[in-house]
């Protein structure tokens, strides 16, 4: 056995969880945001200890953990040197050759692996973290998030890393559906109270853990019907007992009482399922068929580095575009070379007049770091600051956590009050840059109904295949320097 965790607590998230792992299996890891799952890994790590229980890990055996966010440590190595550091010393005279290898894996260009960490883009941070964690070789790997910012080939390839033959036993945190599906033969549904081992990924866990419930709320209502059978005798009993001045009656009155008790607390209700908050949108009204109309186009990197031709495209009503490449061929440049000529003309780019975009950038950097969210959302609506604490209520941020500063709270927070802020603009345009990204599985699929629901056109950068899937009536991938139409994701 590689890990033991019985009995383990950390109030408030989680209560009683026990499992096991042994070498080379791969578990997968499900909450609501703010659930614990980060915290749980950090524990697993021995990182942070739990309120009660016991951990136990394999003598000798090693856990590490891949964190969301790049270390500050990490930031000023480049590339090469990051993953040459993280082999360990005892090997790294003779084992560099490895760090050389993966970044023929991950097709580092020469430039990038000159290039410091903290410069990176949030997709070749991850990347680099992940290979890292690889790299090190622990009998346990802890991946918290780990497809996030992640293009769909880098997705496949972190797949093929964490099911070779060999790779090490793995807890992975996601709210990545298909990569759950793929990679974690069995699903941990991680609860206050009533945590879940399914032994089986993710969307046949889904069902198990249903079939679960409904089987818990049957036998709750069994052992309810039998509880108040035994009260309505246990209260004839009484009257008999009352009336005839009988002993007797009155003690089987008052056996009966307790039998219905323990009958009914053998089989309690399922508890509800943890709710994280509402996802909804508003769209503004719009009544052109023709939103956006792109002549060929040079996109370029902040620095001015040409990145691809867009070619002529024309965005209509209705429409959901979803933008394909792979990381830093140029997604979010692409996005906000469109969100700047919907606000400010430039030749070759033509809007409709009664265009109103609504933004989501991929880190949420359009929104203001050091306000707090009560401050945010109360300067998008005209109820004052007791409108906003209900509305961030409503969206999954409890009262406590709306004063602190944006920059002070936890990814999964930010995410829904980015997509509160774009409800309260009401656009009639979507430019969403990974909007998944960070967003627990009901968050996400939220995000896909409500934009369903609304039938807002937009223009979507995803590597969630799921919302891909749902979402996308038509498809644009960037490959080769030039923007083409394809068929879909596949």
């Amino acid at each position: 056995m590689l890990l033991q965790a019985s009995a383990l607590s950390l109030a408030p998230l989680f209560d009683a969880l026990s499992f096991s792992l042994s070498a080379g299996d791969r578990l997968g890891l499900v909450a609501i945001n703010g659930a614990g799952k980060s915290s749980l890994l950090r524990c697993l790590a021995g990182q942070q200890a739990p309120t009660a229980g016991r951990l136990t890990l394999a003598r000798g055996a090693t856990a590490l953990l891949v964190p969301q966010e790049l270390p500050e440590a990490l930031a000023g190595l480049t590339l090469a040197e990051a993953l040459r550091r993280a082999i360990p010393p005892a090997e790294r005279a003779h084992g560099a050759w490895r760090a050389e290898a993966m970044l023929e894996e991950l097709e580092a260009p020469e430039a990038l692996r000159a290039t410091a960490l903290g410069q990176l883009s949030g997709g070749w941070q991850r990347l680099a973290l992940l290979a890292r964690g690889f790299l090190a070789d622990p009998a346990l790997l802890l991946l918290d998030e780990p497809t996030n910012h992640l293009d769909l080939a880098k997705i496949d390839l972190l797949t093929r890393w964490a099911t070779a033959p060999g790779a090490p036993a793995l807890v992975v945190a996601s709210h990545d559906r298909a990569f759950l599906d793929e990679a974690c033969p069995r699903t941990l549904f991680l609860r206050p109270a009533d945590s879940f081992l399914a032994p089986a990924p993710y969307a046949r866990a889904v069902q198990l853990l249903a079939a679960r419930a409904e089987a818990q709320a049957g036998r709750a209502a069994r052992a309810a019907g039998e509880a108040d059978r035994l009260r309505r005798s246990a209260a004839e009993l009484k009257n008999v007992g009352v009336n005839r001045r009988s002993d007797t009656a009155l003690r089987k009155s008052a056996q009966l009482g307790r039998r219905a008790a323990v009958v009914e607390a053998s089989a309690p209700p399922p508890p509800a399922a943890p709710r994280a908050g509402t996802i909804r949108l508003a769209v503004g009204a719009l009544h052109a068929k023709r939103l956006l109309t792109v002549e060929d186009q040079w996109v370029t990197a902040p620095d001015g580095k040409r990145l691809f031709r867009s070619g002529a495209l024309a965005i209509g009503a209705g429409e959901r575009l979803v933008l394909l490449g792979a990381n830093g061929s140029g997604k979010s440049s692409f996005l906000q070379l469109l969100r700047q000529a919907i606000a400010s003309p430039r030749p070759g780019i033509a809007a409709s007049p009664a265009l109103r975009p609504g933004y989501l950038d991929q880190g949420l950097a359009h929104l203001p770091p050091d306000s707090s969210a009560e401050r945010l959302i109360a300067g998008l609506t005209s109820g004052g600051d007791a409108a906003a604490r209900r509305l961030l209520a409503g969206a999954g941020i409890p009262v406590p956590d709306q004063q602190r500063e944006l920059k002070k709270m936890s990814p999964g927070q930010r995410a829904r009050l980015g997509l509160l802020a774009l409800r309260l603009q009401a656009p009639n345009f979507f430019l969403l840059d990974e909007p998944t990204n960070h967003l627990d599985i009901p968050g996400r699929e939220a995000l896909e109904e409500a934009v369903l629901e609304a039938e807002a056109a937009c223009l979507l950068v995803s590597h969630d295949r799921h919302c891909i899937a749902r979402l996308g009536t038509r498809f644009l991938r960037i490959e080769g320097g030039k923007l083409r139409e394809v068929d879909g994701p596949d």
